[in-house]
């Protein structure tokens, strides 16, 4: 029998690594090419290319295992560059694309992808006894595997021996398919488990021991006494972050304003300052608690030369332009008081040059006692372009710091714990995350958490986030892949209802539920343009994109400004000074936000329930879901077309002979008694029906309250 306890099994008989060769020919006299993407975190250093004989062909050969990557090539260190021979590209999220390579396991040349041929691929048939492919959440306990797309007719989860449940399709791409069961268990009773694969005529029993006949031995076994499920903090489910840029949110205080100042209205551009600080972050709670969020992710504030402050030179200390330590520490205390917990942008990959330990080197150089800090490449060491250390991005005002250095872990760490003891503080926003070694998150989280078990941990990280929230790094993710999905169909128009739905389930499904619950879900940040700029400055597209923000699930982060209609291109036309004069009662924007905040914490269904695919109108442009809870069911329908629609929903069984109550219009609808809902889109529009109990219309009745409340007064 096979002990969960022991080291990870993946029943798999090959998972083997390919070689691939990157190749890039280039003009001659570049100093180097790196390959960088999503096999090595983006980092630009990891895999340098050789230059051939001929002086233009550049070379390396990388080890992959199947599947999908997204990559670039990286020029001298700061130029990135799609691969020029590979006609395959991806978008990044940004605005830009990536060049989009598949690696195909060698066995896949071998046989034909077939459900009735009785041969199964081994090279992608796996399931690790870990999340997400073995997870507990709320009494359940669901097992995945793995296999070829088209390869096998069906596989039955076996529990003790006995068939208990089908598996049913979660995701699938041009190298595996991921199917799920799910199972009720109580923690207390031994499990023995295995899948039974069936392809053609021919029956298997999928275990550790890999593909075999009838064997009793060929089962994993689940020892509760051995087993932790991944938990993160409840309360994010139920949180509507606000993100704010410090320098640009609102000036509270004149004393601390910096030497030359933009005029609030002004342009902004990379450089110049417009004096938001702590003070009026404290001053605007009354203007949060109206706009109904109860979570504030503020970008960094500790001290450094730049207005982005991302380029820190003391971790312990307030950056003076937005206030001091005190003023910092009561605008995080009366926040909280206020019901809006505060998560803290920090920086662990890199500093400022004027940072101590680095002036040290610039001064010292090879005698330094702080050269082992940092990763020098070669003496004297100079701020110049191309410079002698590794440097986030090649940006030399930006030196990356070694984390695997004991005194410099204590640094860092030493400053979470200072911060943490004295401001009250629910939680830390990692930037850069996915550029910081796996092994200092590993010492992060448990230091974290022993300081307070229920505190956030969210990484930076533009795609697929697996391999950071397997619960032992990161609580969640920014979810970009989620901005990517409304994007296209919202803001854009080029994706269908379909394909936009496909690819909200397909980033759901990569994280275990909880996870895919604790993620932050945002529309625009202070690293992309505006979310109603990508929409053609049109407010009834962003209205749409924020409906499908606040009902999907993962915690809505709303970019300051967002919610009164802000535009802004990329940085750094996306950081202008807060327009506090949108801010009226006849911004019909605003007053969507209102309600959408409203439902989104008041309501359980909305805040944990699962997400159910249901019809999409693929010609009328119309996508429709729900979210379902135990005894609850909240159905959204999203009209993208510039048209009426009028449609029939086909909802779960459970809802035959429901009545519904849209938050949005105030209209109620009935599902007929074979679960079948005739809706009414206005043009442009959206529906978040609740199913009519009484709970749920004083929860709309409630809601919709704040759209004729009076606002605070606000003045920047």
């Amino acid at each position: 029998m096979i002990a969960l306890t022991s080291a990870l099994l993946v029943s798999s008989t090959a998972l083997a690594t390919v070689q691939h060769t990157f190749r890039y020919v280039a003009t001659p006299g570049l100093k180097s090419v790196s390959v960088a993407g999503e096999f090595n975190s983006w980092n630009n250093t990891q895999h340098p290319l050789k230059l051939g004989a001929d002086g233009r062909t550049w070379t390396a050969t990388v080890p992959l295992t199947p599947g999908a990557y997204q990559y670039k090539f990286v020029e001298d260190g700061t130029r990135w560059i799609l691969d020029p021979s590979n006609p395959k590209k991806k978008p990044d999220g940004q605005g830009n694309t990536n060049s989009y390579l598949v690696i195909l396991p060698d066995d896949f040349a071998v046989n034909p992808a077939s459900d009735s041929d009785g041969v199964v691929t081994r090279s992608v048939l796996a399931h690790r006894n870990v999340a997400p492919d073995l997870n507990y959440d709320r009494g359940r306990l669901t097992l995945r595997m793995s296999h070829r797309p088209g390869d096998v007719r069906s596989v039955n989860l076996l529990v003790n021996g006995r068939s208990v449940a089908p598996l049913k399709l979660l995701t699938e791409n041009e190298v595996v398919a991921t199917m799920s069961a799910s199972i009720p268990w109580d923690r207390k009773t031994p499990l023995r488990y295995a899948f039974e694969i069936r392809d053609g005529q021919r029956t298997l029993t999928f275990g550790p021991l890999g593909l075999t006949s009838a064997d009793s031995r060929n089962a994993f076994e689940l020892e509760p006494k051995n087993f932790s499920p991944i938990e993160v903090p409840k309360w994010v489910e139920r949180t509507v972050f606000y993100q704010i840029f410090p320098d640009r949110f609102r000036n509270g205080s004149k004393t601390n304003d910096p030497e030359t100042k933009t005029p609030w209205n002004g342009a902004p551009t990379w450089w110049n300052r417009f004096g938001g600080d702590a003070v009026g972050v404290e001053k605007s709670l009354p203007y949060l608690q109206a706009l109904g969020v109860n979570g504030m992710y503020l970008n960094p504030v500790m001290a450094a030369p730049s207005n982005h402050r991302y380029d820190p030179v003391d971790f312990y200390r307030i950056d003076p332009e937005f206030g001091t330590t005190s003023e910092f520490v009561k605008m995080t205390e009366t926040l909280d008081n206020g019901g809006v917990k505060v998560v803290l942008d920090q920086i662990f990959d890199h500093v400022g040059i004027t940072f101590a330990p680095f002036a040290d080197v610039l001064k010292y150089q090879e005698k330094s006692r702080y050269r082992n800090w940092f990763f020098i490449k070669e003496y004297p060491v100079t701020v110049r372009q191309n410079p002698p250390y590794e440097a986030w991005y090649g940006y030399e005002s930006m030196p990356k710091v070694n984390l695997m250095n004991p005194e410099v872990q204590d640094y860092l760490l030493e400053s979470v714990d200072y911060w943490m003891s004295r401001a009250k503080l629910s939680g830390w926003r990692l930037d850069v995350a996915n550029e910081v070694p796996h092994e200092f998150w590993r010492i992060f989280r448990p230091y974290v958490k022993q300081r307070n078990p229920d505190a956030w941990i969210v990484g930076e990280v533009w795609s697929d986030a697996r391999v950071w929230l397997q619960g032992d790094q990161w609580d969640a993710s920014m979810n970009y892949p989620f901005r990517n999905a409304v994007l296209g169909y919202v803001a854009k128009g080029t994706k269908k209802p379909s394909h936009f739905m496909s690819m909200l389930m397909d980033v759901y499904n990569w994280y275990v539920p909880q996870i895919s619950r604790n993620q932050l879900n945002l529309l625009s940040s202070h690293d992309t343009s505006r979310f109603i700029t990508e929409a053609g400055d049109n407010p009834l597209l962003a209205a749409l994109g924020a409906t499908v923000q606040f009902t999907w699930p993962g915690a809505p982060s709303v970019y300051y400004g967002e919610e009164i209609g802000m535009t802004g291109g990329n940085d750094p036309a996306n950081r202008a000074a807060m327009q506090w004069d949108r801010v009226r009662a006849d911004n019909r924007l605003l007053r969507h936000y209102q309600l959408l905040s409203r439902l989104r914490t008041q309501s359980e269904t909305l805040a944990s329930g699962e997400p159910v695919v249901l019809t999409q109108f693929d010609d009328a442009n119309v996508a429709t879901f729900g979210r379902q809870a135990a005894n609850d069911f909240v159905t959204v329908a999203l009209n993208r077309s510039t048209r009426p629609f009028e449609g029939v929903i086909q909802l779960p069984r459970s809802e035959a002979s429901k009545s519904f109550l849209c938050a949005i219009s105030g209209r109620t609808f009935s599902a007929d008694g074979q679960a079948q809902l005739r809706i009414k889109l206005d043009p442009l529009s959206s529906l978040v029906a609740f199913r009519a109990t009484p709970t749920n219309v004083r929860l709309v009745e409630t809601a919709r309250a704040v759209l004729t409340t009076p606002l605070p007064e606000t003045q920047s």
